[in-house]
């Protein structure tokens, strides 16, 4: 479960992505160092485009890592452990890079690399993301933490560190979010609240760069196959429902939908990627549901007929629907 540009051309010029890992726990002492082999370094970089998206080794951040560098993206993919750096440096069109996006250090580390590289950096993916499961009594302050680290704090200061570059760029910004960003589960709450957080920090950012010309949005994943329960477990010792997800389908689908925004003309502010109709369902209920309680019982509730002319307004605004994916 867990910003607007011209459109990317694919052609003599190849696209720059950098991929940045910090989805597992903060690891105290790790600093940024950069890792460049040889087979992946360019020697003399073309002025191509650069993404940075967090949380490379494992699952989505995996998934975007490989789908990006199959359609034309040089990948600068960044993890915290040397075994995930080596795997990452064998996928042709990646250069692995050391940081975790708890530390700052690793983060300045990364910046000075892009900026050194001279490609500038177009795009940013937020991806790096980690649970604990439990109600909020069982959740220690260090456990809800560390999440919060991660799922908020993360977003927030690799966006930050790089928005220089982004803003030169005109480039596009993107976080991965969750249904869990709309859904409130009971056994998921400080999931829930950083990605709540999420959804909030996407918002103001499109605000606060759209006079820059760059575009933010927000990518919403339902049920996936991932290590964010795995990783649960082994930070809190204790296994539930989440830390298996290999019933769930890869997460294929959430790398076209990143690739979707960094490449069309005009990217959409919200992007849920969802495995099957329920998923979407439950997620679109508990939005109508928020809005009537919101409009419920005061001076200036809305009656039906009005609330539906809005709905159709906003309708109109949006895009049409598209095919499912395949099972």
């Amino acid at each position: 479960m867990q910003l607007l540009l011209a459109p990317v051309i694919r052609s003599a010029t190849c696209t720059l992505v950098l991929v940045a890992l910090g989805g597992g726990a903060a690891i105290a002492g790790e600093r940024a160092t950069t890792q460049q082999p040889a087979a992946t370094a360019a020697a003399d970089p073309a002025p191509t485009r650069a993404v940075l998206v967090t949380g490379a080794s494992t699952g989505i951040g995996r998934r975007i890592t490989e789908r990006l560098a199959a359609n034309g993206f040089w990948v600068y993919a960044t993890a915290r452990k040397d075994a995930d750096l080596e795997a990452l440096a064998r996928i042709p069109n990646v250069q692995p890079l050391r940081m975790d996006v708890t530390q700052d250090a690793d983060i300045a580390a990364a910046v000075a690399t892009v900026t050194k590289a001279g490609r500038g950096l177009h795009g940013l993916v937020n991806n790096a993301g980690v649970a604990v499961v439990g109600s909020f009594a069982d959740t220690t302050p260090e456990d809800f933490d560390w999440v919060m680290q991660v799922n908020a704090y993360g977003p927030y200061r690799v966006t930050r560190a790089f928005t220089p570059l982004l803003v030169e760029s005109r480039g596009r910004i993107t976080t991965i979010g969750s249904i869990s960003g709309i859904l409130s589960s009971r056994d998921l709450g400080v999931y829930s609240m950083s990605k709540h957080a999420v959804e909030a920090f996407a918002d103001s950012l499109a605000a606060q760069l759209a006079p820059a010309g760059v575009a933010v949005s927000v990518v919403e994943p339902g049920n996936y196959d991932s290590e964010i329960g795995r990783n649960a477990a082994a930070r809190t010792g204790r296994t539930s429902r989440m830390t298996d997800r290999s019933q769930y389908k890869p997460p294929d689908e959430v790398a076209d939908a990143v690739l979707q925004f960094l490449t069309e003309p005009s990217p959409k502010r919200r992007y849920m990627v969802v495995p099957n109709a329920a998923e979407a369902e439950v997620t679109i209920r508990k939005a109508i549901e928020e809005l009537v309680q919101l409009n419920e019982g005061h001076a200036y509730t809305y009656d039906r007929d009005a609330l539906v002319m809005m709905l159709d307004e906003a309708l109109a605004k949006a895009r049409p629907k598209v095919a499912a994916a395949a099972p």
